[in-house]
């Protein structure tokens, strides 16, 4: 097949894994015999210094003319003064609008490799395999926002239609999966949440019997997150909590740098990224994690091209390359020596040109 991709590097370490993942895409074309073009777009932080734009339109038009878009990752101290006007963020949720991304896939297993390099107990770990889907365009990020010298305001806002879309997603892959949907809210206090777990518990019932649902608030999913978490399949919730409970929901894999994600729409288009900052401190030094960058590009191969067979080639590479010891330091086992960014990358590509 051929395809189109949009490559936004952005900031920090965006680059650095950003290139690991493109070179196993590659690989993974080669091998399989498409024709994949890769168009390479400023976008973030670099942008606003070369354009004044953290979106230039050049690089939303690539966007949207793209089969999918790899985003390595943006921000920094640079342009993250209070008193800034323009912010590498404000890119971001602009893309994703245009885009009409607005279901967020943030899938969480544990590998049996790493089990020890968590923080937690292997008993809590083993088995853990979760996705969650995040509401992605709605929200307090997207609301409403004012601020005078006393005072600061960011409103939430969810309407039916964007609860009742996100749930479908959720359910969806819930069918796919073990059947077990959990909804997040804080229906206790917020009005937004009364509301989705009313919409919810309506579409689920009416479309979706086979699938069982749950509600918890989202206090104690934090809590059942590292107290139970193999109880968990797939878990749906509003674009804030989503975005906190699945930081925390990495650490169970071990490291951020593990974790991939993909935002979809109505379209088979969509945005991959590690679900990691740019993390400014180690950008330059060789030692960032690109697995969530290279699992990002296996979803990239199997929501946007549609290419399983290929998808699962690269996810088993990146497993074996674990298992063989190809690990940078956020993950390491203490005593052996840590691999960088790049000799990752060369592990997988070994894994994938070995594999039968």
């Amino acid at each position: 097949m051929k395809a189109r991709i949009a490559v936004l590097g952005g900031d920090g370490i965006g680059p650095e894994v950003v290139a690991e993942g493109l070179r196993c895409l590659r690989a993974v074309a080669k091998s399989f015999g498409h024709e994949i073009a890769m168009t390479e777009l400023p976008f973030g932080g670099v942008a606003i210094d070369s354009h004044g734009d953290p979106l230039p339109s050049e690089t939303l038009q690539g966007c949207l003319q793209a089969d999918a878009v790899l985003l390595g990752a943006i921000g920094g101290p640079k342009w993250s003064a209070p008193n800034a006007k323009v912010r590498p963020e404000q890119g971001l949720l602009k893309l994703r609008k245009e885009l009409g991304v607005y279901a967020n896939l943030r899938p969480v297993k544990v590998q049996p490799a790493l089990v020890n390099a968590a923080t937690l107990k292997p008993e809590i770990l083993e088995g853990v395999d979760l996705v969650f889907v995040r509401e992605l365009t709605g929200g307090i990020y997207f609301g409403e926002k004012r601020r005078d010298a006393h005072s600061a305001t960011d409103v939430c806002t969810y309407t039916v239609p964007e609860i009742e879309r996100i749930t479908r997603v959720a359910a969806r892959l819930a069918q796919q999966r073990r059947r077990k949907l959990t909804s997040i809210d804080k229906s206790n206090v917020l009005e937004t949440s009364r509301l989705w777990r009313e919409v919810c518990e309506r579409v689920m019932r009416a479309e979706f019997p086979d699938v069982t649902l749950e509600h918890i608030l989202v206090d104690a999913a934090a809590m059942h997150l590292i107290r139970r978490p193999r109880d968990f399949d797939v878990l749906v919730t509003e674009n804030m909590f989503g975005d906190i409970l699945t930081d925390e929901a990495s650490m169970l894999a071990g490291s951020l740098g593990l974790s991939p994600s993909a935002s979809l729409g109505e379209d088979k288009r969509g945005v991959y990224e590690p679900i990691h900052g740019s993390a400014p401190d180690i950008a330059g030094k060789g030692i960032a994690n690109p697995v969530g960058t290279i699992l990002s590009v296996a979803m990239l191969l199997r929501h946007s091209l549609g290419l399983n067979a290929e998808a699962e080639a690269l996810e088993s590479a990146v497993t074996r390359a674990i298992e063989n010891g190809a690990r940078t330091p956020d993950i390491a086992a203490q005593g052996t020596r840590a691999f960088s960014t790049r000799e990752v990358g060369d592990a997988v590509l070994a894994q994938l040109s070995a594999a039968p």
